[in-house]
Parts: C-alpha cells; structure tokens; sequence
C-alpha cells in the first residue's frame, strides 16, 4: 500500500464523521428533502493528494470534491497536528432567511471536535 492510500484509509472513519456533520448542518438550514440539488461530500468520493504543509514540513492529506463538470465543489485538508479543515458548496438561496444565499459550509476541529458554520452572503438587490 502507497503512502497516499494508508493516510487515506488512516483518515477514513474520521473524514465520514466529518462529512456526516456537514450534510446534518446543511439539512439544519432547511434543505431537507432537496439533497439531489444541493449535494453533500461524501469520503471516499474526494480524489486526495498528498500536498507538504510550507511551514511544518509535514504532509497533508488534502480530498476534493468535484461535481459532474468537474468543477470543485468542496475540499477536506487533514493537518499533521491532527486538526482539519473543510468546505463544501452550496450556492443556493437561504430557505428561511429571504435576501440571503447559502455559499458554503465550513467545518473545523480535531478528533473527537467537530465545529460547522455556514457561510451566508446577503443577495445584492
């Protein structure tokens, strides 16, 4: 097994839970119901690369998420020190708060610690 496919597979349980926590926050707004429109991240659906953090040296296993186009539409960064961080598109108006658009939902933290925000923009009128 290559490096890339252990720290995959090290990764795997965790970055589930992690996209688990984002589909939920996003299904919390008010898009329960529409998933075939809005989409969630799924694992083992990132493509990964290795990339080398500039300032630890270590590195990092770093997932995308492309829709049909392939244009990227989220992406998951584990840190050597154990800490993440996520974003997934959603680029849709907000369900229940008129003049707002849904941009992104972030997520952060570490092992055991999941922290999710949405990213909300005002429409321009």
């Amino acid at each position: 097994m290559n490096k890339l496919s252990q720290r995959i597979d090290e990764q795997r349980e965790y970055g589930e839970a992690i996209c688990r926590a984002i589909g939920e926050s996003i299904r919390k707004l008010g898009f329960a119901g529409v998933e075939s429109s809005v989409g969630f991240p799924v694992y083992g659906e990132a493509e990964f690369r290795l990339v080398t953090d500039p300032y630890s040296q270590h590195d990092d296993l770093v997932g995308y998420w492309f829709d049909y186009k392939k244009q990227r539409v989220g992406q998951i960064q584990f840190h050597s020190d154990g800490g993440f961080y996520a974003e997934y598109d959603v680029l849709k108006p907000h369900p229940a708060k008129p003049g707002y658009f849904f941009d992104t939902m972030n997520a952060w933290g570490r092992e055991g610690f999941i922290k999710t925000e949405p990213q909300l923009l005002e429409m321009a009128s």
